[in-house]
């Protein structure tokens, strides 16, 4: 069922505080996962295959498409011009078609222009949007204004799914953190995500755990599943297994699927065939 944004409600935003050192025993809490290849499967099957470059070409997106299907993750994501080749290359298999927009990766074009760009790739056939957030309306605590434009979003995005992307390195403390993801939320994203990939600083295990307790808190008022991705820098097997055993311990094993938790990489479906075998 497509979600829809609910109202702005300012006081509940107000009152999220992360208490100090909230966020440091939630990440130290994290134990080795218990079965490494199980846990590692899991992880391939929850990837976003991603390819965010430049020089991207027509057959460079055919070959990744071609390595999803064989792999069997959960998506490919893609520059919104590249939608159609994606589109062509995944016929027949159930994998999702992710695109980047609403001026990734700053998020600083006009609102018209983001929500242009949206309608594209959803016309194009994207079945999720990977949207980013304007950094400056959090950081300016103007929540209001962050809730409109997500929820612009979430409505232009019709039937497909909306990642809604914090760029949490460039958001100032988990407070500040778990606010953004609450508002992006309650403006109907069906996912939140921790990066873009091109920030000086990408997904930590801490700006993680805030945005997770913002999903817990959520799940516990309202009995809604929302999903979570991390992404931006996540490249080996060591490292996807200690986002999973963070998801497991803030969110239990009900997340652990590829409906409710994705990773965005390039990079690490190498490492784990490397490591692990295909």
């Amino acid at each position: 069922m497509t979600r829809t944004a609910g109202p702005f409600d300012a006081a509940a935003v107000a009152a999220i505080e992360i208490a100090p050192g909230a966020i440091d025993a939630a990440v130290a809490a994290i134990r080795p996962a218990m079965d490494a290849d199980a846990d590692l499967r899991l992880a391939v099957s929850c990837i976003d295959l991603t390819t965010l470059r430049g020089d991207d070409t027509e057959p460079r997106v055919r070959a990744l498409c071609e390595r999803a299907i064989s792999a069997g993750v959960a998506a490919v994501c893609v520059h919104p011009v590249m939608v159609p080749t994606a589109v062509e290359a995944l016929a027949g298999s159930r994998i999702a078609i992710a695109s980047v927009a609403a001026g990734f990766p700053h998020g600083l074009s006009p609102l018209a222009t983001r929500i242009a760009e949206i309608e594209a790739a959803v016309a194009d056939g994207a079945t999720e949007i990977d949207i980013v957030i304007r950094r400056g309306h959090a950081l300016a605590g103007d929540w209001q204004a962050l809730h409109q434009e997500v929820a612009a979003f979430r409505a232009t995005c019709g039937p497909a799914h909306l990642k809604a992307i914090l760029a949490t390195g460039e958001l100032a403390d988990a407070t500040m953190i778990a606010r953004a993801a609450h508002v992006c939320i309650a403006a109907g994203a069906d996912f939140i995500k921790t990066s873009t990939g091109f920030e000086t600083v990408n997904a930590t295990l801490p700006a993680g755990a805030a945005m997770l307790s913002a999903i817990r808190d959520w799940h516990r008022e309202t009995g809604e599943r929302i999903g979570f991705k991390a992404a931006g820098g996540i490249a080996t097997a060591s490292q996807a297994l200690e986002w999973i055993t963070l998801v497991h311990a803030m969110l239990g094993e009900d997340w652990l699927t590829p409906a409710l938790f994705r990773i965005g990489a390039s990079r690490l479906l190498d490492d784990i065939l490397a490591r692990h075998g295909d």
